[in-house]
């Protein structure tokens, strides 16, 4: 009987085995390079998602919120003065204490993204009108003669006009923030019964 040895230089045993594919020390195969590169895009993406739009939001809500102040100042002047007194609160705001017992009451609020103003008209006695000075925080002897201080912009707003010949009389009492200040004009061309109007403007 012949015995067949395996040829010289070759190992007796087992056929060879495939190797396994290298692994990271994670235990992961190696990542490519094009899957490595849309990782990371995804991951750029994502990042701006998160940061732009919370970002984008906020610029829009300011816009938007101050066109709607803007507006609704529009609205309001479509509107304009109001024949009545305006509330307690209002008053209190905008520290406008009309006396008891005045006549012709008459107001108008404005209000926007930087300011607000109460426009205030109305007649009253002469102890009503110095009533009114005491509890703004002034008194008659701040009247100027002459004076007119309510600005064309807001007699605009409200359709007052101020014409000559008249007796007029102003001063405006102005506040420490964040109280409003006040400007007062006064129609003293019959003494006994001076019509008021006065501004009151205030910053929220």
């Amino acid at each position: 009987m012949t015995l067949h040895h395996p040829p010289s230089g070759t190992p007796a045993g087992p056929p060879e085995e495939l190797l396994p594919e290298p692994r990271s020390p994670e235990g992961r195969l190696p990542e490519d390079r094009g899957r490595m590169i849309r990782r990371r895009w995804l991951t750029a993406v994502i990042i701006v998602l998160l940061v732009g739009i919370p970002a984008g939001y906020l610029v829009i809500s300011a816009g938007q919120s101050r066109e709607s102040g803007i507006d609704k100042e529009r609205e309001s002047s479509v509107v304009g003065l109001q024949d009545n007194w305006p509330s307690l609160m209002k008053r209190r705001v905008f520290e406008v204490p009309v006396p008891a017992g005045a006549s012709g009451v008459a107001y108008y609020e404005t209000s926007n993204w930087k300011t607000s103003r109460l426009y205030v008209r109305f007649t009253t006695t002469a102890t009503g009108l110095d009533t009114f000075l005491a509890e703004s925080g002034t008194g008659r002897s701040a009247l100027t003669s002459g004076r007119i201080t309510v600005s064309d912009r807001d007699a605009d707003i409200v359709g007052w006009t101020f014409p000559d010949g008249l007796t007029w009389s102003g001063t405006t009492v102005d506040r420490e923030d964040p109280r409003p200040s006040t400007d007062i004009t006064v129609d003293l061309t019959d003494p006994a019964f001076p019509r008021v109007f006065a501004v009151s403007t205030t910053s929220p």
